[in-house]
């Protein structure tokens, strides 16, 4: 989140509401001045009328223009905070993948819903406090030196010495607030990490364990939330000492030069009042500076996570001529993977000199031991990740200088654990083609062989769904995977082991949409059921990273060993995945 840019955009209600607040505090201002010409008038036996209705006009323009500032910059601190949460929201939802793998999603949590709050409060109304407080405090530094400079300068002595202390305890506000945020945010991460695996939780009889640690956690949050407090807490009373010294000194040295006569009555009245108008703002201005260092934590998380690289950024550099190439073929293959290899944050290489090509229409399986690199494959292919080297095909399109919104529109991905999102079946099914028809919608029930039980709901499409699906059963939410994947109506099909949890009658209803699917575009299937694999039109084989073999289930069995294998355990253990 950049500063100075977020200031910017909100300049219009953050300056209004800043002038607001200082003719208010010039308002306030002349309040004690105004009193003083009227112990003055009543002193001289003169007409009060006039003085009384200024002082009235003071206060009722120093309320409203309070009222307004405030409104003003609350205002713009709603509308920073808006702008934060979208800007990053979106930039999360656009984040490259292995980038956003690495964070913890709490800690995510926790930064793009308290921190850019707190931002708000800094950038919004602590920032204005400080500048009226400042303007308060010189305005009535300034009126009481023309007063008298000499109660002036031993009232700032006093000041001089809370206020060099209240600095120091600022800082150590700062860094204390860094801390706690930290501390929240990794609450906030492991809440989330046993909520997303509450069910395992429970069957581990881990509850105990689980609340020792999430306990711990808070307990440290707890702990460096209460150093904050206490810092800031500090900030006051430090002040405080100041201010009460100084007023003594003032009223006692004040009131022995009246009584001597070299200070007139007026004066001093006006120069107390002004004393305690900066008493407050001089309070307000440390305290803003404290929040402005709890602040400042706040911005470095958001902005750190505002960094994260996006999808989409290398595309700038692509010309528009390049970014069309395709492979020069009156039907180029759905895809095409040409010396392809990969590897995970510089670890050991994940495939190695990956070669095959799929064809347009027609159902292929692709299998292979656990770690083969059968879901990086489709990870490539949907250009989650980069190839470190080697060509990807798409539809003939190089799938490094296609733009990602064209070639996910070319790729339809139903992934291993079938996320839904909480909402009815209707925006499930029609969250990747939000215009589809009813006729389009029927087709994909249809094929997913989800019409009957859609229409038996008492709601129908309109039914709702909790997290990640809940209310259906695990075949069901992947039939409704799939029937989404199949409203897209993509070049190619991408299903990654759908039909690993699904009854007898279920899988040979998967089997049959997604034959029917095969007629229109390319499927590209995970399996390992052999059901599946036999009723596949090619199969690849893979091992170690590299493809082994391609052919039929009768080539394969008559000519690869690992398959042949793989197809043996299948048999014995009656159509058990592997």
């Amino acid at each position: 989140m950049n500063l100075r840019e977020t200031v910017r955009r909100h300049r219009v209600p953050l300056v209004s509401g800043s002038v607001m607040g200082l003719a208010g505090a010039a308002a306030k201002l002349a309040q004690p001045w105004m009193l003083g010409q009227l112990i003055q008038a009543v002193a001289l036996d003169k007409p009060l009328a006039r003085p009384i209705t200024l002082i009235v006009m003071f206060f009722l323009a120093d309320a409203a223009l309070s009222a307004g500032h405030a409104h003003a910059i609350g205002r713009a601190g709603e509308n920073i905070v808006f702008d934060a949460r979208r800007s990053l929201g979106g930039r999360l939802l656009r984040s490259q993948i292995p980038h956003f793998a690495r964070l913890e999603h709490g800690d995510v949590f926790t930064r793009t819903v308290s921190d850019t709050s707190i931002a708000c409060l800094v950038i919004a109304q602590a920032m204005a406090q400080v500048v009226t407080s400042v303007f308060m405090v010189v305005g009535a530094i300034v009126l009481m030196a023309g007063l008298d400079w000499q109660l002036l300068l031993t009232t700032l002595g006093c000041l001089g010495v809370a206020s060099g202390g209240a600095l120091l305890l600022a800082r150590q506000v700062r860094i204390a607030a860094l801390r706690n945020r930290t501390d929240v945010g990794a609450f906030g991460s492991g809440l989330q990490r046993v909520l997303g695996a509450l069910t395992t939780v429970k069957a581990s009889r881990a509850e105990e364990r689980e609340t020792q640690e999430l306990t711990r956690l808070a307990d440290q949050a707890r702990r460096s939330g209460i150093r904050v407090a206490g810092l800031s807490a500090l900030l006051t009373p430090a002040l405080n000492v100041g201010t009460q010294l100084s007023l003594a000194v003032a009223i006692s040295w004040g009131m022995a030069r009246v009584a001597t006569g070299s200070l007139p009555p007026a004066d001093l009245t006006a120069f107390v009042m002004y004393l305690f108008y900066l008493v407050s703002p001089l309070v307000l201005l440390f305290l803003s500076i404290g929040q402005i260092q709890q602040g400042r934590a706040a911005i470095q998380r958001v902005t750190e996570l505002a960094t994260i690289p996006q999808e989409g950024e290398e595309e700038e550099d692509v010309h528009p001529e390049q970014r069309q190439e395709r492979e020069p073929a009156e039907e180029p293959p759905a895809v095409r993977f040409q010396n392809v290899s990969f590897s995970y944050h510089d670890n050991a290489p994940v495939l190695r000199d990956v070669s095959f090509t799929l064809p347009r229409r027609g159902l292929t399986a692709i299998i292979g031991a656990s770690g083969a690199g059968k879901t990086t494959t489709f990870q490539l292919i949907e250009r989650f990740y980069r190839p470190d080297s080697g060509t990807i095909r798409v539809a003939g399109y190089d799938t490094a200088t296609l733009r990602l919104a064209e070639l996910r529109s070319l790729v339809g991905y139903v992934e291993q654990d079938t996320p839904l999102l909480r909402g009815t079946i209707r925006e499930n099914l029609t969250y990747v083609n939000p215009g589809a028809d009813a006729a389009d919608i029927a087709r994909a029930l249809r094929l997913a062989s989800l019409e009957g039980f859609v229409a038996a709901l008492p709601d129908g499409l309109d039914t709702e769904l909790g997290e990640r699906g809940a209310g259906l059963s695990g075949g069901q939410r992947q039939r409704l995977a799939i029937a989404r994947t199949l409203l897209q109506r993509p070049e190619v099909i991408l299903l990654d082991e759908v039909t690993a949890h699904l009854d007898g009658d279920t899988e040979a209803a998967l089997r049959d949409a997604m034959t029917e699917a095969a007629r229109e575009c390319a499927v590209l299937a995970i399996a390992h059921r052999l059901s599946t694999i036999m009723q596949a039109d090619r199969i690849i084989v893979m091992e170690g990273g590299r493809v082994r073999a391609v052919g039929t289930h009768q080539e394969l069995m008559e000519s690869d060993a690992v398959y042949r294998r793989l197809a043996d355990q299948q048999f014995a253990t009656e159509g058990a995945p592997v």
